[in-house]
């Protein structure tokens, strides 16, 4: 995990660091309506539960995007229960996304199941075990839909050549 110089890599700062920002982008990539505000909420919740957190780095970081990963099910679901708003006002400006549009276009273009596993893999950097226990999926269902996801985006993101 990458860190401040200084920083406790147990206290809330340092996990901070390391992690928040492939935790946003996990919640990006799966075009998550408020990802800051999504990150916000994990790190609300790790910072209640870290000190009877025990464990490793790869333990912590695991258990980081089990709270992630419950969070963005958590927010679906409020999501698909609501009435959805009017339509958004015409002085709304929408900030710019500093996620690239391309890769984003791209994995929208995924299944569900392939999004969610390229972003755990490649993203939040989750080995095949951890993110097969955090999907409820076996180690070779993730290989697959790992393999498929990435052969999807090469395709969908690799220039094309004109002969």
């Amino acid at each position: 995990m990458r860190r401040r110089r200084g920083a406790d890599p147990r206290s809330i700062e340092g996990v901070y660091d390391a992690l928040a920002p492939a935790v946003l982008g996990y919640f990006r990539s799966h075009r998550m309506a408020d990802p800051e505000g999504l990150t916000g909420d994990v790190f609300v919740a790790v910072t209640q539960r870290l000190a009877s957190f025990e464990g490793d780095d790869a333990a912590l970081r695991r258990w980081v995007f089990t709270i992630a990963h419950h969070r963005r099910v958590d927010e679906i679901r409020r999501a698909n229960r609501q009435v959805p708003p009017g339509p958004p006002s015409p002085d709304l400006v929408e900030p710019e996304d500093p996620f690239d549009p391309d890769l984003a276009a791209a994995l929208a273009t995924l299944t569900d199941d392939q999004r969610q596993v390229v972003v755990l893999r490649h993203v939040a950097d989750l080995s095949v075990q951890d993110v097969a226990a955090i999907t409820g999926r076996s180690p070779g269902s993730v290989k697959m839909l790992s393999v498929r996801g990435l052969e999807a985006l090469a395709a969908r993101l690799s220039p094309t050549t004109v002969t």
